[in-house]
């Protein structure tokens, strides 16, 4: 094996947030981001990403 240091990414996604929906909203959604061509954890980080930017306090 390797003795090098291992690099990491700035933003390595090593996270899991686990959350509840009714299995209807799933699939509205789900089918939504296909239709948009993209996806449903894209869209829940986007909104993750703008969400604190909006609601950090400022220095």
């Amino acid at each position: 094996m390797s003795d090098k240091p291992k690099k990491v990414k700035p933003n390595k996604k090593d996270s899991q947030l686990l959350i509840r929906i009714s299995s209807t909203e799933r699939e509205q959604f789900i089918e939504l981001c296909e239709e948009l061509d993209t996806s449903a954890a894209r869209e829940i980080r986007q909104f993750i990403r703008g969400f604190i930017k909006k609601h950090k306090p400022k220095d």
